[in-house]
């Protein structure tokens, strides 16, 4: 029994020793190693160093100086690009567009001048594994930089002729890179274009009126833009405005009438008296520039000879800079509507006067007719001066711009549709400035 006993348990310890033995055989028959921390973490670099070729971002990693203008790409090799995103140092946002196929994201405007920016690019890869790259690199600092100031002031009301006015520091040659980095957001569709007015004055006007009661937002994206050779902007412009309700003037110097449409309606007629035949009033589509009550008005020559003024004018709307006004004349009130006598402003009866005054804005067209005198350009904002194909002329693109809620874009300006505006409640006449322009 004790023999028997000690063969049971001494063969399931043979058993066990011979499977060890053809475990150790197998192992060291197989030639393989389980990998150390190192190899594995060595191959994991390779791999994420191979998907990240499959992404590249230009500006590179580490590039100094680099021109504002090229702005950033990202390009996916094989793959898709599937989200960019940057920071500044500056702090201010980049946006940029993904090509329809997905391969290319751009951003939209120059970068900005002596700004630190960090790229982080997502995307697939051919097998469709995730990819993650980043670049960091800093744009230049110009030597020269230049500046850029609007008119239009912060959440004012303009009338409905009013142009966007910017005037640059400094005279811009690259006029074309300029106006790209315009942008224009309005409530209601328009149609406008630039013009260029020498090299420093840059104007924006709708190919018609302004609707009323638009919201306009202006945005010039000048940070980064060389303007001229060396030349930079390093300033983003922003500015929003409202036009406000249409008050339209139509002054005539031979019926002695002026007619006042107020939201497209005819709603007052006043007899005027306009400048005599020595000081014409000039003809032309104006729009009011200014206003004051009183405003001193000095003139016709030297003090002391025959017609020589010195007068505080009350209720006096503005429409030249040489000094032609709508205002208050009491003492020529026995002429208006029969014979032109003024120095030459557009006379109006004291509660006319009074009324125009109270209800105008900067930015209302103000146009005077059939005079013997020619509108002189730049003679106030003579913008409407120019018919719509004159006034594209003036773009370095001659692209029009059609902006919205959506922000503006440069189109061809013949493939729009015609306009079907009329002067003068929608737009301005034709050689409105013209002597004896009707």
């Amino acid at each position: 029994m004790q023999a028997l006993t000690s063969k049971v348990i001494r063969r399931p310890v043979l058993i066990v020793a011979a499977a060890a033995a053809i475990a150790m055989g197998a192992t060291a028959c197989s030639g393989s190693s389980t990998p150390t921390a190192a190899q594995v973490k060595a191959s994991a670099k390779a791999q994420a160093t191979r998907l990240a070729g499959e992404l590249r971002i230009s500006p590179g990693d580490g590039g100094k100086d680099i021109n504002p203008g090229s702005g950033i790409t990202v390009k996916a090799v094989d793959g898709k690009v599937t989200n960019v995103t940057v920071k500044s140092s500056g702090g201010d946002p980049v946006t940029g567009t993904l090509a329809p196929d997905g391969k290319t994201w751009h951003s939209m405007w120059t970068l900005g001048v002596s700004q630190t920016y960090t790229v982080t690019a997502t995307g697939t890869g051919t097998g469709g594994q995730q990819i993650t790259k980043t670049s960091t690199f800093r744009t230049l600092t110009p030597a020269q930089t230049f500046q850029t100031q609007i008119f239009e002031g912060y959440q004012q009301s303009y009338g409905v002729g009013i142009p966007i006015l910017l005037t640059f520091s400094a005279p811009i040659t690259d006029k074309a890179a300029v106006e790209r980095s315009l942008e224009i957001t309005t409530s209601k569709p328009v149609v406008g274009a630039w013009y260029w007015d020498g090299d420093e004055k840059l104007y924006f006007r709708p190919r018609d009126y302004w609707p009323a009661n638009t919201t306009v937002s202006f945005t010039g994206h000048l940070d980064g833009v060389e303007a001229a050779p060396g030349l930079y902007g390093a300033h983003l412009l922003t500015q929003t405005f409202s036009i406000g309700r249409s008050l339209i003037a139509v002054a005539s110097t031979t019926s002695h009438r002026a007619q006042i449409y107020l939201n497209g309606k005819l709603t007052y007629t006043w007899p005027i008296s306009t400048g005599r035949p020595s000081l014409p009033t000039p003809d032309g589509t104006y729009v009011s520039v200014e206003k004051g009550n009183p405003v001193r008005m000095v003139g016709g020559g030297a003090p002391g000879s025959a017609g020589y003024y010195n007068e505080l004018v009350n209720y006096a709307v503005r429409f030249t800079y040489s000094g032609d006004y709508f205002h208050s004349a009491p003492w020529s009130v026995v002429d208006q509507g029969t014979t032109n006598v003024s120095h030459g402003c557009v006379n109006l009866p004291p509660a006319a006067a009074q009324t125009y005054y109270n209800m105008s804005i900067p930015g209302d067209p103000m146009t005077v007719t059939n005079s013997t005198a020619a509108g002189k350009w730049d003679d106030g904002w003579t913008m409407w001066f120019l018919t719509w194909s004159q006034y594209l002329r003036g773009s370095a693109l001659h692209q029009a711009v059609v902006a919205g809620p959506q922000g503006s874009k440069f189109v061809d300006p013949t493939t729009l549709p015609s306009s079907a505006a009329t002067a003068p409640l929608g737009t301005s006449a034709a050689g409105n400035y013209y002597a004896g322009a009707a």
